[in-house]
């Protein structure tokens, strides 16, 4: 009798254990991402590294399709990702004024620069992209040092910005320098036959293919075609475009526990010296960018930034769109 009460313990033991075990494993966690896939795969790998029983996938796309994702799947009744990472501050706001955001003030913040006003945790910078003059080092021996020198002869037919209707960092772009330098700055950049390109990437392709001296190009973007051996090199003037990547938590995310550990993670100094080692400013000033991409420290590029009033580019953004390319269209 008491072998068998033994023998019903030991069984009710082994199964609760690996209930327990089995539920261990079944830690999930879905984020959506516009990162490029170098970036999001480091960093990955190291996360489930230190964390072996969350299981992570991600989806990879522009931001724009992400959004378009997100909005079936809220038609659908349920937004499959746990955690949203772009570049897209102003989506941010609109989700979360759609209350689908789930404020989280992470402890990691505390080692962490914050570029958003009126900041409450439903969105978290987790990274600085920077647009600088990307130009041709085979063609420029002078690279430019002001957005004035974009007006000078030295650049006549040979300078190009993407096109903000498709482009959204080209959209943050041009709204920060027509609100610095009035619209009269892409008047005068027109009338020195600046360009309006399709994408970020193609107006840094034509730029290193030599079709254009120069263009309005993302850092990452540059970056990489340089590790590629294209001739180019990127210069910023003193007024700094940063445009932060906030990183968010879905409301109803059943994953909660998980997509928080990530958000840590990414904020972590050890997050972000993957962030600084991908070519892009880490949101941390303890954290080091590798001195070979040329980029800003981290403190100095926030301060050079040009201030951003995102409720009021959303706002504006088709009025600003369609000025822009009256512009660029002039003959």
């Amino acid at each position: 009798m008491r072998l068998a009460k033994l023998a019903s313990v030991c069984t009710g033991l082994l199964v609760a254990g690996a209930m327990s075990t089995a539920a261990f494993a079944e830690q999930q966690l879905f984020v959506y991402t516009s990162m490029k896939e170098s970036l999001i795969g480091s960093l990955k790998a190291a996360f489930v590294a230190k964390y072996p029983d969350i299981k992570m996938d991600h989806q990879s796309a522009g931001a724009g399709k992400l959004m378009a994702k997100i909005a079936a799947e809220r038609e659908s009744g349920k937004i499959l990702a746990d955690v949203l990472w772009t570049s897209e501050v102003p989506d941010f706001y609109q989700l979360k004024k759609d209350g689908l955001l789930l404020p989280y003030i992470s402890p990691e913040t505390k080692g962490a620069i914050n570029p958003l006003p009126d900041y409450d945790g439903s969105f978290t910078a987790a990274r600085l992209g920077t647009l600088g003059i990307a130009y041709n080092t085979r063609f420029v021996k002078t690279p430019p040092k002001a957005w004035a020198d974009l007006k000078k002869p030295a650049f006549k037919n040979a300078f190009g910005v993407a096109n903000p209707a498709l482009s959204g960092t080209a959209y943050m772009s041009v709204a920060l320098l027509s609100k610095t330098f009035g619209w009269e700055y892409f008047e005068a950049l027109r009338k020195n036959g600046a360009k309006m390109g399709k994408g970020s990437g193609q107006v840094v392709d034509d730029t290193a293919s030599g079709e254009l001296l120069a263009s309005l190009g993302v850092d990452y973007i540059t970056l990489d075609k340089v590790k590629k051996g294209a001739t180019l090199g990127l210069a910023y003037p003193q007024e700094m475009l940063v445009i932060p990547s906030p990183v968010a938590i879905f409301k109803n995310t059943p994953n909660l526990d998980a997509a928080k550990k990530f958000v840590d993670f990414l904020l972590s100094k050890e997050g972000q010296e993957i962030v600084a080692k991908n070519g892009t400013l880490p949101v941390r000033t303890d954290v080091k960018v590798p001195p070979e991409y040329g980029l800003p420290p981290v403190a100095d590029a926030v301060k050079r930034s040009i201030k951003v009033d995102y409720p009021a580019l959303i706002a504006e953004k088709e009025a600003t769109v369609k000025k822009f390319t009256e512009i660029m269209q002039k003959k």
